[in-house]
Order: C-alpha cells, then sequence, then structure tokens
C-alpha cells in the first residue's frame, strides 16, 4: 500500500529549525497497524493522521514510531498549516477530536495556529533526588524552590526546572533512567526548563525516550504545561501569561519558537490555553507500507 505523507516542520523560527512533523490527510482508510507502519516509516517524534469526524470538523490520531499518544501540539499545529496552505481551511477556529478530548484548533491572520489545550491537572511533586541522577546532575543544579511536578494539559510530562541555560545545554541525560522513571509515573517524558534565557519566559528541553523520542525540537502539549505551572507558581504576570514565548531545539542545532497564551477569569483562575506558531518547508513523500 501507498501512503502520501506531507512533511513539515513545525515551531520554526524565521522559517528555520522547528519540529518536524508527518501529516497524512483523508487517513480514514487506513488502520491502527497501517498508521503505526507508517509513522515508523517516516521516522519523526510524530506523524499526524487526520480524517473525517462525526463529532467535530476533524478527527486527528497521532502517533510516534513506537506507539500512538493521544495528542500533539506540533503536529497539530503542522496539520493545520497544511490544511490553510492547500486552501482547504481558511482563518478561524476548528474543532478537533482527538483521544485527549475534542479541542479547538485558531488559524490567525498573522499565519500562526494555535491549538486550546485541556485545562492544566496539577499531579505529584516528585523526589528531587531521583530525577537529578537520572539526568546526571546535583540536587543542588535545580532550580530554586520550584517543585518538580507532573503537569498534564493533556499529556502527563515531569516538569524540572534547572539553574541556569548553561547547565541545560550541557546535560547529558541517561535514557535508560528515563524511561524506567516515565514508565513508573506513567508520563510521557521530561520537558526542563530554565528561566536564565534572553527574550523568553523559559528555555526548554523534552526527553521522552519511552516513546522512541530521545529528544524533541518543540513540544506545544508540554509547553502549555508548562505555562501553567510558571503562573501557578508566580514566575509570570498575568500580562506575561496572555503572550508567552518559549525556545526549544536549541541545544539540537533546531531552534523553535513556541507561543503560549492563558484566559484568566475573574478570580485569577486559567480558563483556557493555547500553544502555537507557525510551519515551514513544507514537502511530500509517498511510501509503500
Amino acid at each position: 500500500m501507498k501512503v502520501d505523507v506531507y512533511t513539515l516542520n513545525a515551531f520554526a523560527k524565521d522559517g528555520s529549525g522547528g519540529n518536524p512533523a508527518g501529516v497524512v490527510l483523508d487517513a480514514g482508510s487506513l488502520n491502527a497497524a497501517e498508521m503505526q507502519r507508517t509513522a515508523k516509516e517516516i521516522g519523526y517524534s510524530e506523524t499526524a493522521f487526520v480524517e473525517k469526524s462525526i463529532l467535530a470538523d476533524y478527527k486527528i490520531r497521532y502517533f510516534t514510531p513506537a506507539s500512538e499518544v493521544d495528542l500533539c501540539g506540533h503536529a497539530t499545529v503542522a496539520a493545520f498549516y497544511l490544511l490553510r496552505f492547500l486552501g482547504l481551511a481558511a482563518d478561524g477556529t476548528y474543532s478537533v477530536e482527538t483521544q485527549a478530548g475534542i479541542l479547538e484548533v485558531s488559524l490567525n491572520h498573522g499565519g500562526d495556529v494555535y491549538l486550546a489545550q485541556a485545562l492544566p491537572r496539577f499531579a505529584d511533586i516528585l523526589p528531587r533526588e531521583e530525577i537529578a541522577a537520572s539526568l546526571g546532575i546535583s540536587t543542588e543544579e535545580l532550580a530554586g524552590e520550584l517543585p518538580i511536578q507532573i503537569v498534564s494539559t493533556g499529556l502527563r510530562d515531569i516538569l524540572v526546572p534547572v539553574g541556569s541555560r548553561e547547565l541545560l545545554f550541557g546535560i547529558q541525560p541517561d535514557f535508560t533512567a528515563i524511561t524506567a522513571i516515565s514508565e513508573k509515573y506513567k508520563v510521557i517524558g521530561y520537558h526542563l526548563f530554565t528561566l536564565d534565557t534572553p527574550d523568553a519566559a523559559a528555555e526548554c528541553r523534552n526527553f521522552a525516550p519511552l516513546y522512541g523520542i530521545p529528544e524533541e525540537s518543540a513540544t506545544g502539549t508540554s509547553n502549555g504545561a508548562l505555562l501553567c505551572y510558571l503562573y501557578k507558581y508566580g514566575q509570570l504576570s498575568i500580562l506575561q501569561a496572555r503572550h508567552a514565548v518559549f525556545r526549544q531545539g536549541y541545544a539540537m542545532n533546531c531552534p523553535s519558537e513556541i507561543k503560549g497564551t492563558l484566559s484568566l477569569g475573574d478570580h485569577g483562575e486559567i480558563t483556557r490555553v493555547q500553544a502555537g506558531g507557525i510551519a515551514a518547508g513544507i514537502g511530500r513523500r509517498s511510501i509503500v507500507i
């Protein structure tokens, strides 16, 4: 069977870098095993399979090279950027059926694609010693009093504060240990961040070896969770939380920019979480599975 796969770099910074994703349109004729084989053949961290939906405007399933996941921010950005580029979607807001629920995607006049994520769920605070050891650093090299915590806006990640940008870039992760810890706590992986960065809310690295992704250059869901975490712990003002930018992928020479925004209620509570950006480098491949 031949499958046509579009390729794009989501969250590209100034047209370069970003995180590559595969996108398959009209994927309703494929079963899960065929989607999995396609994603493995493409080899990107995630491939999005766009189908018709009876519940929403679109349905999207997401596969890593190893398994299906409930949601992927950068692959969603890639899919909707492609739909607009091909003239299949105009600026506006669309509903998307995913395994993380029915979510909203907005295409704005500036070219950005924003995914509205689930409201944040703050779960366990984890032992600093356990996480630091898996990263080959000491607990003193973690950032201040900020907790290491599992947070989800659709996918569970361990958010890990690191003391400096230099330290963040120098970390050599123990992927075997991270895989075991990810299994133990039922998370996708680690999202490391430092507040020691220019012109951004945070600089990040993301490790998800349990799902066949040693390191990812741009992660929409993880940065959505991080935006909520930083707001909860007083690291962002209300104004900053409405217009935040996250840098990722610089340690991989794949510079990426993820934009985030929170909507807040009358008492400062989070009522909406969005993460978005652009895509670049549209290509097309035909593969046989």
